[in-house]
């Protein structure tokens, strides 16, 4: 059975950083192509990172270009999402996903699995 949990959500500081965890079961980030994704209130859910098992590093949304840093750690069967210097603005419900893809795309609708989500909030 898959399952795909995140974790580590919570309220931040406007500067601050926070780090997401994506404990998946029951498939292997061997062959699956991992995706974070976020959704604020009233807006589209959008593409934040991804890696594919056959990338060689993550792809990112220009908007966290440089702020954010997707991981993978095979042993676990984990990704992570560390994100730094957050803005008001990335306030949102923070998703991962997987699709049985070698490389991986920042477009929610080919994912097959997603997680429950986590609440980040960006706020003085």
């Amino acid at each position: 059975q898959v399952q795909i949990v995140e974790s580590g959500g919570g309220l931040v500081q406007p500067g601050g950083s926070r780090k997401l965890s994506c404990a998946a079961s029951g498939f292997t980030l061997d062959v699956y192509s991992m995706g974070w994704f976020r959704q604020a209130p009233g807006k589209e859910r959008e593409g934040v990172s991804c890696m594919g098992h056959a990338d060689v590093s993550p792809h990112y949304a220009d908007s966290v270009k440089g702020r954010f840093t997707m991981s993978r750690d095979s042993a676990k069967n984990t990704v992570y999402l560390e994100m730094n210097s957050l803005k008001p603005e990335d306030t949102a419900v923070y998703y991962c996903a997987a699709e049985r893809a070698s490389f991986c795309g920042l477009t929610p609708w080919t994912y097959d699995y997603w997680g429950q989500g986590t609440q980040v909030a960006v706020s003085s």
